[in-house]
């Protein structure tokens, strides 16, 4: 059996002591939110995790869900935690009051989703796609859709998916089949299959609403020729309720490596009755604020894991005795000395460390910025949020479920042999961190988004709310000799951009190749941003009472500087030895 313990102490730091140029001032709605309401609502979504969720984790596992007579069954359990889940009004936590939400921050939410990840990743797939679905609908839906389809999301009592992969395309998705045909009522007959779908179907909430995409008649070929459809599993009555059954059935589940509480299904839809969600021929935009939302998510759930793992590798460190310490026993009355007083085993800890509390920042301070682009009062504060999201949203994404995917590894190989057992549960993590990385668009379609889409959007706009603030905070701190690794990694960050706009212009086989080793290193450049803040914090505060906590902190961030981040040296010579290596290898060797 695994442990976890929600890492409150170190979400307060980063909401309270990191981000107080970020949130210091309240945003209409946040002005009741104060410390020790946010405290309070952490506290509880803390202990929720910790003892209703987390028992959970590895049953469902074990157990896996289950196709019983054409319904998906998840594992024991799940229906309980679900119907506690939804009474605390947990899913709606982010969205609107008008909607039954609670109208909280995303930067409150992406730290309640992080534990409830950490927890029970499996379970935290339903409610995640739910809230998508939501943001999806309130955005580009009609009133008649909101008005019926938003609270019952919010609330948990309906539950949502999104629908895009079929058997013949995965992320091309414009070679979509699936097809709508008008009804001379408004609404459509949607026909075709779709794969790989999340929460596709379950018993835990009485409807399920699936949004779809397909193509109309007479639309075009390609993704400008789809179409977004809500198409319900129960159609809904007058009344509001629950009807009829929809054509749509689930016709298998997938037998996945991780995530197996998850259920993953095979959806056919023969003539079910959809609606459109905003306009014809625009539903690769209307799907995107449910897939940006969603991309968000899978970052959160790589730190979560990334959580668990060190927790359980820290614990086993203390406790598993094996060899003595290079200098000389260190448990001189025992066998022999804990796995902790070992360099490399530290070494892997450490990078568990810096890379989980990096994760951490990185994401709340993204989240920040989401909650200024929803709702700060000044324009031009909003776009310049927005751009920041839009621009971080792929890191996010690629970078930490990559750093999930290796910082779970680590965890295993801290426990060595045992950690290689199925009981001790750490394997598990594994698993389920591996399809981060995979799934809601693969890390290297998340890199060529950032290299193809977002650094040339509206001539560069976007890179100047992240490039200005750290360029001029490192001036700011010109005198500090422990920030040269971060200055110099930024300056390379600075010229590959450069390198990539001019070269990959001329040759679009220059930016393809080197977009995964400039995500990541956009990545270790942000997140040692951070670390330098977050040092320059603790370092006013290590002779406190919290000494001890503060004083980690700047050890991880020297770590951090002196181990990681000259990672960055090697991912610029990458980038800077161009495509031809790889372009030029015969097509016909492979």
């Amino acid at each position: 059996m695994t442990i976890y313990q929600a890492p409150l102490r170190d979400i307060r730091f980063v909401l309270d002591e990191l981000l107080v140029e970020e949130r210091a001032e309240p945003l209409p709605g946040d002005e009741e939110l104060t410390p020790d309401l946010v405290a309070a609502v952490l506290e509880e979504a803390g202990r929720f995790c910790e003892e209703v969720l987390h028992p959970l984790n590895q049953s469902g596992d074990e157990q896996g869900c289950t196709l019983d007579n054409g319904v998906v069954r998840t594992p024991e359990g799940f229906q309980d935690a679900y119907r506690q889940l939804a009474e605390g009004g947990w899913i709606g936590l982010p969205a609107d009051a008008e909607d039954g939400g609670q109208g909280l921050p995303n930067t409150l939410a992406t730290a309640v989703t992080e534990m409830e990840s950490a927890a029970n990743l499996a379970f935290t797939m339903y409610p995640s796609l739910s809230i998508g679905t939501y943001e999806a609908v309130r955005a580009h839906g009609s009133d008649a859709l909101k008005q019926r389809y938003l609270r019952p999301l919010v609330e948990g009592r309906w539950s949502g998916t999104m629908c895009l992969t079929e058997p013949h395309c995965g992320t091309d998705l414009g070679m979509v089949r699936t097809k709508a045909v008008a009804r001379d009522d408004g609404s459509y007959r949607v026909t075709g299959n779709k794969i790989f779908i999340s929460a596709g179907d379950h018993d835990l909430t009485e409807n399920i609403i699936h949004l779809v995409l397909a193509r109309r008649k007479g639309a075009p070929d390609g993704v400008h020729g789809l179409s977004l459809f809500l198409v319900p599993k129960f159609l809904v009555s007058e009344d509001g309720t629950p009807g009829d059954r929809n054509g749509v059935t689930c016709t298998g589940i997938e037998h996945k490596m991780g995530i197996k509480a998850a259920s993953t299904c095979a959806l056919a839809f023969e003539d079910a009755r959809g609606e459109l969600v905003g306009e014809p021929e625009r539903g690769m935009h209307a799907m995107f604020t449910m897939m940006n939302s969603a991309r968000l998510a899978v970052g959160i759930q790589g730190l979560g894991l990334g959580e668990i793992a060190y927790q359980n590798a820290v614990a086993y460190a203390r406790e598993r005795l094996q060899g003595r310490a290079l200098k000389g026993a260190r448990n001189p009355d025992g066998p022999a000395d804990p796995l902790l007083v070992h360099p490399d085993v530290r070494r892997m800890l450490l990078t568990m460390r810096a890379f989980t509390e990096g994760a951490r920042a990185l994401t709340l301070w993204v989240a920040s910025y989401l909650d200024k682009a929803q709702r700060h009062p000044d324009a031009a504060q909003r776009q310049a949020s927005d751009d920041l999201v839009a621009l971080l949203t792929p890191v996010v994404k690629a970078f930490i479920t990559d750093l999930g995917s290796e910082v779970t590894n680590l965890g295993v190989q801290v426990y060595g042999g045992h950690g290689y057992i199925r009981d001790n549960g750490m394997e598990q993590f594994v698993r389920d961190a591996r399809i981060g990385q995979i799934y809601e668009g693969t890390n290297g379609i998340q890199a060529m988004d950032l290299v193809g889409r977002k650094l040339p959007a509206h001539v560069g706009r976007l890179l100047r709310p992240f490039f200005h603030p750290l360029a001029a905070y490192l001036e700011a701190h010109a005198g500090d000799a422990a920030l040269a690794p971060l200055a110099k990694a930024f300056g390379r960050l600075q010229r590959a951009t450069g390198w990539i706009g001019q070269r990959g212009l001329a040759d679009p086989d220059e930016a393809g190749a080197a977009a995964s080793d400039y995500l990541r290193l956009f990545g270790l450049v942000a997140m040692g941003y951070l670390w330098a803040r977050m040092a320059e914090v603790a370092q006013a505060k290590v002779k406190g009472d919290e000494g001890l906590f503060y004083r980690a902190k700047i050890d991880t961030a020297r770590f951090y500087f002196e181990r990681l981040l000259p990672q960055s040296s090697a991912l610029y010579a990458a980038i800077m030895a161009g495509s031809d290596g790889m372009m030029s290898f015969n097509y016909e060797a492979f």
